[in-house]
């Protein structure tokens, strides 16, 4: 969750610095800068000088993309496509992560009554080997 992340007392509709969004994803903040080159909708605010202000919004967008690369394994690319297709919603995840789970079993369901017979067989090859 995006709000927990932070415990910093500020509101959880405030901007927070590239500083604070770094810290709280443990991602360095070059990685964010070269993420905003990566992803054209990661675009935060920028102010005079340069500092840049992240939205709740893009908050989330470096959340889903964090899942998405460190913790689903999607490449650059990969995200960045799934993101743009909206088959990356920017949810908690928890959530996220039991769907991208869930839907390759779903996918795969047809398959699997033609595979019960084989792998009965190789159970029945296993147990008599270790009881030989």
């Amino acid at each position: 969750m995006v709000e927990a992340r932070f415990n910093d007392g500020k509101d959880a509709d405030a901007m927070r610095t590239i500083g604070e969004v770094a810290a709280a994803f443990d991602i360095r903040q070059h990685v964010l800068r070269y993420w905003e080159q990566q992803f054209p909708m990661l675009r935060p605010l920028k102010r005079s000088g340069g500092r840049r202000y992240y939205r709740p919004e893009d908050v989330a967008l470096v959340e889903t993309i964090d899942r998405l690369i460190n913790r689903e394994g999607y490449t650059l690319k990969g995200a960045r496509q799934a993101i743009e297709k909206g088959r990356a919603n920017p949810v908690h995840a928890e959530v996220a992560g039991r769907e991208a789970v869930a839907e390759p079993h779903r996918q795969s369901a047809p398959a699997a009554p033609a595979v019960l017979p084989q792998l009965r067989a190789i159970r029945e090859r296993l147990a008599a080997a270790l009881a030989a």
